[in-house]
């Protein structure tokens, strides 16, 4: 898998063969870069599910600030690391956790979130709840699923597209006041 712009543009990344690993395809990341912009520089982003890494190492390619990737599986984050040392993407830092134990245990807020868990797990209603306390005002979400997420205030989809049987959306987090407090406190 390649990385598609900025900084580390046409530098590949190794993929380990693993159960339920699907990588973002290039031409849905090109469409999702395009929907947040090309220039992340300033902006701090989780991939939640980072799998390949491919979407939080294109993030860090197009300048994001900081880059935290989550992964479960010790090997694909053996294969995550060294991705990082070949770009030397110093801006990424990986954990291996649970996605949910992550968000309890991290205090960080970000401003970009790219949500692509295993399908049907059914995991992101409970992921999108848990999330909320992690999001500055106005964080986008990206959402990779096999159907559609309807979401309600505070949330906003501002795009969604579908290629093959892969649906994604873009959402917006509006739940935050000029204080910088949840709506709901």
């Amino acid at each position: 898998m390649r990385v598609i712009g900025g900084k580390y543009r046409s530098r590949l990344l190794r993929v380990p063969q693993r159960p339920g690993l699907r990588p973002t395809p290039d031409r849905v990341r090109e469409t999702l870069f395009n929907w947040l912009g090309q220039d992340l520089s300033g902006l701090a982003c989780l991939d939640l599910f980072a799998g390949s890494g491919a979407l939080g190492f294109e993030a860090a390619s197009r300048g994001a600030t900081r880059v935290v990737l989550v992964e479960k599986d010790r090997a694909v984050v053996a294969e995550l690391e060294r991705s990082r040392a070949a770009l030397g993407a110093s801006q990424v830092t990986i954990f291996c956790s649970d996605a949910t134990a992550h968000l309890k245990r991290e205090p960080e807020r970000f401003d970009v979130v790219f949500l692509d868990p295993p399908f049907r797990q059914n995991a992101l209603p409970g992921i999108l709840g848990s999330l909320v306390s992690r999001l500055e005002p106005d964080a986008r979400v990206y959402v990779e699923s096999e159907v559609p997420v309807d979401v309600a205030a505070p949330w906003t989809e501002l795009k969604r597209a579908k290629a093959g049987q892969v649906s994604y959306q873009l959402l917006q987090w509006d739940g935050h006041d000029q204080s910088g407090l949840p709506r709901n406190v």
